[in-house]
Order: C-alpha cells, then sequence, then structure tokens
C-alpha cells in the first residue's frame, strides 16, 4: 500500500515561525509514512523544510516596507499581475503533479489574505477534480482579529465551502479560538485543536550566559538588539542575540562589544533558542517565539515590534506569556519579575 500524499502550502511574509511550525508539522508526518511536498513561497531560510521534505519553491515574496499591506519580490519589486498569474499557474500545476489525498494550506482564509490571488483558484481547481483530497487549514491559536466588516463572514464561507477541518496549533486551556475569531461557533464541528507544535527536547547546556535577545526569527528587531547590546556594556557578563537577518544588517552589530568577551557573539535561529532550552527549562511546549520561553521559569520582557502595534495576537501572546512566567518563577522561589 503506498504512502499517504500531502501537499502543505506556507507562506512566510516577514517571520520564519510559519515556516517553522509547517516544516515541523511535516517532518512529523514524514516520521508517520506520509509523503509530504511542501510549498514555500518566501525568503529561503537554510534547515526548513527539513529532511524527507520534498520542496517545491514557488517565485519569492515577502512584505514590502510597509508590513503586510503590501508584496514585493525576491528583489524588493512590488509584485505585478504578471508576477502573481505565474505564481497561480506554478501552484496549482504543484497540485495536479502531487495528486495529494491530503490538503494543508497554513493559515489561510484567517489569515494570508495577501495570497488570495493564488489560493482561491487553487481551492477552485481541488473543488472540480475527479477525486478531491481533505482540504485542512493549519492555523495558530491566536488570531489577529478582523476590523473590516465582512471579512470574518468571508472567512466562515470560505471554510464550510472548502475546508474539511481547521487545525488549531495551540492549547484551549490557555486560548480558544472563539476568543479572537468571534465567528468560530459556525465552523466549531471543524475545528480540532492540536495542542502546541514542540521541537526535540534540548541537550544539557555547554555554555552559561546572563541575557539572552532574540528578534524570534524575522527581519525585524535591529533597534532592540541594538539596545540590548550597548546595555551590555554594563554587566559583568555575556550577553548573546538571535535573529534572522541576513547580513550586512547583522553584521551592525560586530562592533559593540560587552564587558564579557562573549557579548559580542551573535546566534543563529534557532540555535538561539536551544541554548536558552537548556538554560532555563523546560521548553517541552513551543512552536511560535513566545512557546518557547512561556514554561520556563526565565525573567523576560516580551516588547512587540512597533509593526505590530494594536495586533491583539501578538499582545495576547505576550500578556498570556508573562503570566505563566510568573506562576513558574514563585513555583521555582524566584519572585514576581517577568
Amino acid at each position: 500500500m503506498s504512502s499517504p500524499r500531502v501537499l502543505f502550502y506556507v507562506q512566510h511574509l516577514l517571520g520564519i515561525g510559519h515556516l517553522a511550525r509547517a516544516s515541523r508539522i511535516a517532518g512529523a508526518l514524514v516520521d508517520r509514512d506520509f509523503e509530504v511536498t511542501m510549498v514555500t513561497g518566501g525568503t529561503p531560510v537554510p534547515g526548513f523544510p527539513g529532511e524527507g521534505v520534498q520542496t517545491i519553491a514557488l517565485p519569492t515574496v515577502t512584505a514590502g516596507d510597509k508590513g503586510f499591506s503590501g508584496l514585493v519580490d525576491g528583489d524588493g519589486n512590488p509584485v505585478t499581475a504578471a508576477f502573481q498569474e505565474h505564481r497561480r499557474d506554478l501552484l496549482i500545476e504543484a497540485f495536479r503533479r502531487t495528486g495529494p489525498d491530503v490538503v494543508i494550506i497554513e493559515a489561510f482564509p484567517f489569515g494570508r489574505r495577501q495570497m488570495r490571488f493564488e489560493l482561491l483558484p487553487l481551492l477552485a481547481e481541488i473543488a472540480a477534480s475527479s477525486r478531491p483530497p481533505l482540504v485542512t487549514t493549519s492555523l495558530r491559536d491566536i488570531l489577529q482579529e478582523r476590523v473590516k466588516p465582512g471579512r470574518a463572514e468571508e472567512t466562515v464561507a470560505l471554510v464550510k465551502n472548502h475546508f474539511d477541518l481547521v487545525l488549531v496549533h495551540g492549547d484551549p486551556g490557555f486560548a480558544r479560538i472563539e476568543e479572537t475569531f468571534p465567528l468560530a461557533d459556525e465552523v466549531r464541528d471543524k475545528v480540532v485543536y492540536t495542542g502546541l507544535v514542540a521541537p526535540p527536547p534540548p541537550n544539557e547546556a555547554a555554555e552559561k550566559f546572563d541575557i539572552v535577545v532574540s528578534a524570534g526569527g524575522g527581519a525585524v528587531g535591529r533597534e532592540l538588539i541594538g539596545a540590548a547590546l550597548e546595555a551590555a556594556k554594563l554587566l559583568p557578563n555575556a550577553l548573546r542575540w538571535s535573529d534572522n537577518r541576513p547580513e550586512p544588517a547583522a553584521g551592525g552589530f560586530r562592533h559593540i562589544r560587552g564587558r564579557g568577551s562573549r557579548g559580542r557573539q551573535p546566534l543563529s535561529f534557532p540555535a538561539g533558542f536551544r541554548w536558552l532550552a537548556r538554560r532555563c527549562p523546560p521548553f517541552r511546549l513551543a512552536g511560535r517565539l513566545q512557546h518557547r520561553v512561556r514554561h520556563s521559569a526565565c525573567r523576560m520582557r516580551v516588547p512587540p515590534h512597533p509593526l505590530y502595534r494594536g495586533w491583539r495576537d501578538r499582545t495576547e501572546h505576550a500578556g498570556g506569556t508573562a503570566r505563566t512566567a510568573r506562576s513558574r518563577r514563585r513555583a521555582a522561589g524566584g519572585g514576581d519579575h517577568a
């Protein structure tokens, strides 16, 4: 009997959290004898999607300088209609060639509305196929709420017409989908909570540092890391920082030295959090950046990037992370700071 085939679509636009979570899910499916083809459309990230996962890379699109309101190609040029049509055709061809039993679409239709130009035609192609696959959306636990009239209703209609399951990668004891998507009750028969998507447990730490600063896997956070490195000059030990910004942006920090010789050394992402997980265990529940620290007893600051100001999903995660961290520190006898 042949292995079931999965086509997994994921588009990361700014950070790599979407790609990282999807890659872990894809890897787990491969370990369970699924044949997984992942369609990616963002800037390539070393180490993702991972071994055993077949990859189809669409021409790169990312968020422009103005955030998520506009898309640019790999050269930073605004995406054109011809570019969109080319990606759409490549995506539909990937579906036809793969002949999947299951299609997983990351975020959409709850997010990634920018990709409607290719995802709506894909859903139409699936619906018209002679043997439609099971279709599911792969969703994070706290959503960015829709503020424009009709958006939530549009999402519900798409779920009802095209999706068999809504996989919510979270713990309903921490956050439920209806808290940030008010029409969730209309699709509750399709919702399945999977739990948080976790990396493997880390090994013991070989090094120790006072502070680890991370901008996650995103291309933002220069101001945060720069300020932390300047503050490190006042510290007796070392600071490590981690982000996903390409050179030469990252190289701009190399002249800053803390009093410890290790204060100027960067950490790759996710290596930085592999180290932090060993330093402040346990990190068994992970997925997005804050999931990695939520169950630690470490003191932390969770400053949102200006791009995300007003985004309830970010503030809800930060608040929940701080509350859980305080509880962990009290249990560990470390006080209330988080």
